[in-house]
Order: C-alpha cells, then structure tokens, then sequence
C-alpha cells in the first residue's frame, strides 16, 4: 500500500471498527530525548497515526505547550535529521508516522533527499502549517514521487471554494483546524464546529480529522459523529510533561 494511503486507511479501519480515529501529537525528542522512541510505540500501541512534531524555533500555529515542547527539544539537539535516523533504527512501529515541520527545516534538508528518507524511517506523509498551497509545488512534486501524503489544513474562515481546492489536494486526510486560533488555546470548541465538520466531510473524498482544542472523551465522542478522526497534541504533551503514562490517557480518551 502507497504510504500516503495507508493514513487514509488506518482512519477508514478505525471507523469500520466502530472508533472515531484517533492521532496523537508529540514533539519529538520532549520532555525525554532518550525516551522518544520509547514513548513512540506506547502511544502508537493505541493509535490510529502518530503526528511527529519537528521542533522549530518559530512555532506559529501553535500554543504554549507546544512552543514550550519546541524550545527544549532543540536545546538538547534534536534536529529533522536525528528524528529520521531514530524512526529508521526503530523500524515499523504498527501505524502511518506523520511529520508536522514548519517549512524551514525541510527547505534545509532538501525536498528530493527528505522524501528518500521518508520511505527508509516509515514517515507516510507531511502536515506543513505555512505552506501555503499555491507555494508547495516544489515539495509537493517530492512528496508525490513517493507517493507521500502532504496533508492540507482548512479552518472555519476558510472561503467555500478554497476549501473544495484544500480538500482535492490533500492526501492522507483533510486537516479540519477546529478554532480561529492557535492549538491547546481553547477552552471549549466553538458551537459551530460539527456543522463545519459536517460541511468539510461532503466536500473531502478523504477522511477528515478535528484538531485543536481537544483535550476529552466528550470532546472526542462529539466530535467523532462529525469527522473521521481527531488530533490530540497539548494536551497530550502536558500528560508527558507531568511524567503521565500517555498510554491511559489516550485510551480513556476513546
């Protein structure tokens, strides 16, 4: 199976079976860079895909924690580079490994030899904040003869028409930004959301994902009746932060 569409499968396995899928976020390398593989497989013992942050110094899109999570990682030297070598030595750990980098660090690496080394550690796909579609032509062509996932990012301000645009070009699934804001920012998801998502699923032909702001079960349950999958990241982070077993939580999650 192409990389890209296992993402897209291992949603569509956990909706057959019934679950709302489910992708943790981590930072690589934090809050233990010798424990990064180590955590890996635990929370990919109860995932559906693991989104592997890439720690930049710039985090835009994101809150707090995750800036936090950013700044430490890279002061103890994790680089895209060591989190590739890490998920080549570690071999297959069980579900799809998506990376989600900030453009810089992959310009730097380059385009053509990331998406050779994609294929060796079993990353399936990107998730690039400030990629703006009408730029990613380059990476997207690297990606795509690979058959890697470059997996686009709607928000409820998204216009209806560039919205069926993201969703074409998307691969893996349609990221689905749940709030007009930055992640773990939220204290409760704004009333509009599952008539966004529901809005955004007729559009997509992939799976559609919720992210930002979810942080519970009820959350997750609701949300599960409106997208394929939901993304979990601060407040998985803050569970690592306080030395949390991020296995019990992901699964009370579901």
């Amino acid at each position: 199976m192409k990389p890209h569409a296992r993402i897209s499968a291992a949603l569509r396995d956990a909706n057959a079976a019934g679950k709302t899928g489910l992708v943790p976020y981590i930072t690589a390398g934090y809050p233990d860079k010798d424990l990064f593989i180590d955590t890996l497989r635990k929370i990919a013992a109860v995932a559906d895909c693991v989104e592997v942050g890439v720690p930049f110094s710039d985090p835009m899109a994101d809150g707090v924690t995750i800036q936090r999570a950013s700044q430490q990682a890279i002061a103890s030297g994790v680089s895209l580079r060591w989190i590739l070598q890490q998920l080549e030595a570690a071999g297959d750990l069980g579900v799809p490994i998506i990376l989600m980098s900030y453009l810089n660090p992959l310009l730097v690496f380059g385009y053509e030899q990331l998406a050779d080394a994609c294929l060796h550690s079993g990353v399936c796909g990107f998730i690039v904040p400030d990629l703006p579609l009408e730029e990613g032509d380059d990476f997207r062509a690297a990606l795509d003869g690979c058959d890697l996932a470059l997996i686009q990012l709607v928000t409820p301000a998204t216009p209806p028409e560039r919205m069926k645009i993201l969703c074409a070009a998307s691969k893996g699934f349609v990221y689905a930004v749940t709030i007009r804001g930055i992640t773990g920012g939220a204290k409760a998801l704004p009333a509009e959301v599952p008539a966004y998502l529901d809005g955004v699923r007729a559009i997509a032909e992939i799976p559609v994902c919720a992210g930002f702001g979810i942080r519970s079960a009820e959350q997750v349950a609701s949300l599960g009746r409106h997208a394929d999958g939901v993304i979990v990241g601060s407040a998985l982070v803050e569970q690592l932060e306080a030395g949390n077993d991020p296995t019990d939580f992901l699964t009370a999650l579901r």
